[in-house]
């Protein structure tokens, strides 16, 4: 039985602890620790040059909203520009869910 501290008030708590019974922040689940495969520099480039065509997320797997966004050239480039942002900051999953946080 491991114990960790929590991300909003610091205090030791065990470590399954999906919210801290202290001040109730939520603490990161396994799912959001899990980091993918993919690799953001590839993901970045591929939107910064082509992001209007969706071919970073066929690169990331996922096709439904690749197919869709080469189909609205990014949702007039909005979409690709959200994509951008959250692909470099760190924030982007892959089509299972999982961060894509390495840059190479």
């Amino acid at each position: 039985m491991d114990m960790v501290f929590c991300r909003g008030c610091g205090k030791e708590i065990h470590e399954t602890a999906l919210s801290c019974p202290h001040c109730g922040a939520q603490q990161t689940g396994p799912k959001q620790q899990s980091s993918s495969s993919k690799r953001i520099l590839p993901a970045a480039l591929l939107c910064f040059f082509v992001g209007f065509l969706g071919i970073h997320r066929f690169y990331v797997g996922k096709i439904g909203t690749g197919i869709v966004q080469l189909l609205t050239f990014g949702g007039l480039g909005i979409w690709a520009l959200i994509d951008f942002i959250m692909i470099v900051a760190g924030s982007f999953t892959d089509s299972e869910g999982h961060t894509i946080n390495l840059w190479t």
